[in-house]
C-alpha cells in the first residue's frame, strides 16, 4: 500500500496519474495547502520541504516503510520498484531521465511563476509577466520540436509525460494558445486520453474549483515563513 499525501495541483497530479498507471494500491492523504497543512510538525517527518506530493510505500526497501517527497523523485521511485515506463536499456532510461528533469528543473517552475505573475501577483508586474511568459513559450517551442519528431517526450509514453502533461493541461492559465503549438496539442490529446490521467487528475478536484485564494489562503501558498 502506497500512502498519498496529495493536494490537487499540477505537481500532485503527477503522483497519481502514475499510481494509476502502475495499478498500484494506494490511500490519498489529502494536504490542505490554502489551510496550511503542510506546515504541520508531523508532515514535515516526511517532508522537510514543505510542499506536496509525498508518499509513503509501507512496503519499501527491505520491506520497511519508506517515505519520499518530490515529484520527480518519487516518479522515478515507482517506475523501478514497478519495473513500468523506465526503460532498462541505458540510453532509453536516460531519454526518460532527461525529459523528467527538463520538467522539473524548467516547466514547473517556469510555468509556476508565469501563472503567480499572471494570476496571483497582488501588483501587476509587467517584467514579471513578461520575464515569464516568454520563457514558458520558449519551453513550449522546446516540447513542439520534439514532439515532432517523436510521439512522447522520451520516445515512447514514460514519466516524463506524467510529469510535464499536467502543468500543459492548464495551458489557459499561462495565456498560452496551445494551437500555436500543434504538436504539443497533439501529444496533449493522446496522454489525456488515457484512463489513468484522466482518473489522476480527478482526485480532488472539486476543491481547486473554487475560485482566487482568499488571504489566509494566499498567505499559505506563498508568504507564510516557518522555522523548520
Amino acid at each position: 500500500m502506497i500512502d498519498l499525501y496529495y493536494w490537487p495541483t499540477p505537481n500532485g497530479h503527477k503522483i497519481p496519474i502514475m499510481l494509476e498507471e502502475c495499478g498500484l494500491a494506494y490511500k490519498s492523504h489529502p494536504i490542505n495547502m490554502l489551510k496550511g497543512d503542510q506546515f504541520d510538525p508531523d508532515y514535515l517527518k516526511i517532508n522537510p520541504n514543505n510542499k506536496i506530493p509525498t508518499i509513503v510505500d509501507q512496503n519499501g526497501p527491505d520491506g520497511k516503510p519508506y517515505a519520499v517527497f518530490e515529484s520527480g523523485a518519487i516518479l522515478m521511485y515507482l517506475a523501478e520498484k514497478t519495473g513500468k515506463f523506465m526503460p532498462r536499456d541505458m540510453a532509453a532510461r536516460y531519454e526518460v531521465i532527461q525529459w523528467t528533469i527538463f520538467q522539473v528543473a524548467n516547466v514547473g517552475p517556469m510555468f509556476g511563476q508565469c501563472g503567480h505573475f499572471l494570476q496571483y501577483a497582488p501588483e501587476k508586474i509587467q517584467y514579471g509577466i513578461d520575464r515569464y511568459q516568454n520563457e514558458t513559450k520558449r519551453l513550449y517551442r522546446v516540447m513542439d520540436k520534439r514532439l515532432g519528431a517523436v510521439p512522447y517526450l522520451a520516445g515512447e509514453y514514460s514519466i516524463a509525460d506524467m510529469a510535464t502533461y499536467p502543468w500543459v493541461k492548464i495551458n489557459h492559465f499561462h495565456q498560452i494558445n496551445i494551437g500555436d503549438y500543434p504538436n504539443v496539442k497533439r501529444w496533449r490529446e493522446a496522454v489525456g486520453a488515457r484512463p489513468a490521467v484522466i482518473k489522476g487528475c480527478a482526485l480532488l478536484e472539486d476543491v481547486m474549483k473554487l475560485g482566487n485564494p482568499d488571504k489566509e489562503a494566499f498567505d499559505n501558498l506563498f508568504n507564510k515563513q516557518k522555522t523548520i
